[in-house]
């Protein structure tokens, strides 16, 4: 690891009004250490440490829109309201440390259950009330509960931009409202948020305009999706380069900035007969820069506890050096770091300075604490 070039992770970026120092994003990861929802001094100290040792660009735990129905986990920091105040701070705290950041814009849909507040007695909601499993155990959204949100979308990205907010990502992975509209199992609507893959892409279509037309032109917006869903990890929302394409493009065409393309595993081709992870095919598809995620600097795989990568390297340095090698051949431009991040705040810039020995490997402990 000694020899381990990876310099050209260490080259700035700039796109629209975002410029950053290096290529590495802390990924958003909940925490519920918000209680009325409101982040609290921890909360802005936990951040400015990633910041201050080299993480260029935080994206921010979920945090849920203006929206009755949006949350679904106690002590998550809400975005709007008195919680604003208490993500000033942070946002003042990150920028004071040379960071950047982004709020993740959330809404659980049917995830969330009965007696979860703020407002205890509103029902999960979805696009056709349906649970992963394929149960109707939610509200049905009517076409007012949709516009609803995506108007909840669009204020909490004013919100982010009128606080000095860097940019936002909008939330559309793992099995949440927004991927509750594209995933078939769970959208059954016969409206023009339902129907073809075109179709059940509308809702996310329409969020992103509305973004788009609450902010500055150069305020960038970030989109997050993923094949798998928490409640199935094989599932695939498209089966091909050519699927995968008619997703992406309208999305591009809303107003999508920066793409972060969601994998378990970064070094896992996408498609047969190409290397190129999700990340890579989206870049290839829209032009788009991209983010590429999945066990980075991870030993132990984070499903699979005992599953041990393929890559040589010490602990909390594993497959850096494909990472650097996709990286140079322009396979994504930016690189979303998870749990190494949890374990280690200095984690980038032990890398920078090749300080591998000092790393330790992740610990499933460290999610319990606000370090």
């Amino acid at each position: 690891m000694s020899q381990l070039d990876l310099s050209p992770l260490f080259q700035p970026f700039q796109y629209k009004n975002l410029q950053l120092k290096n290529r590495f994003v802390m990924a958003p990861m909940t925490r519920n250490f918000s209680p009325n929802y409101i982040p609290t001094d921890d909360v802005a100290a936990y951040y400015r440490r990633r910041a201050e040792n080299d993480v260029a660009l935080i994206l921010t735990e979920g945090t849920t829109v203006p929206h009755e129905a949006s949350n679904g986990y106690e002590g998550v920091p809400a975005f709007h309201g008195d919680a604003l105040k208490g993500w000033k701070k942070v946002v003042d705290a990150v920028h004071g440390a040379g960071g950047k950041i982004m709020p993740q814009l959330w809404h659980v849909g049917t995830v969330r259950k009965a007696g979860v507040g703020p407002i205890k007695d509103v029902p999960g909601m979805g696009p056709s009330g349906i649970t992963s499993a394929g149960k109707r155990k939610a509200h049905e959204m009517t076409l007012d509960d949709i516009e609803s949100c995506i108007a909840a979308f669009a204020q909490a990205a004013a919100n982010a931009e009128e606080i000095g907010m860097d940019g936002v990502e909008i939330h559309g992975a793992h099995g949440y409202l927004i991927d509750q509209f594209f995933w078939d199992v769970t959208n059954e609507r016969t409206d023009r948020y339902g129907g073809s893959l075109e179709k059940r892409s509308q809702f996310a279509i329409d969020i992103v305009k509305a973004v788009r037309a609450k902010v500055s032109a150069d305020f960038p917006v970030v989109f997050r999706f993923s094949q798998w869903k928490q409640q199935d990890y094989s599932a695939r929302l498209v089966q091909n380069p050519d699927e995968l394409a008619r997703f992406l493009k309208p999305l591009a065409d809303a107003g999508v900035d920066i793409f972060h393309a969601s994998n378990r595993r970064f070094w896992e081709p996408e498609f047969a007969g190409s290397n190129l992870n999700l990340a890579g095919w989206t870049k290839e598809i829209t032009g788009a820069p991209t983010i590429t995620v999945g066990s980075v600097g991870l030993d132990v795989d984070f499903i699979e506890s005992n599953f041990n990568m393929q890559h040589s390297g010490k602990a909390g340095s594993a497959g850096l050096e494909e990472l650097a090698q996709r990286f140079s051949r322009g396979e994504f431009d930016l690189v979303a770091v998870g749990r190494a991040l949890l374990q280690d705040p200095e984690w980038v810039r032990k890398i920078r300075d090749g300080r591998f020995s000092e790393l330790s490997a992740y610990d499933r402990a460290s999610i319990a604490r606000l370090y």
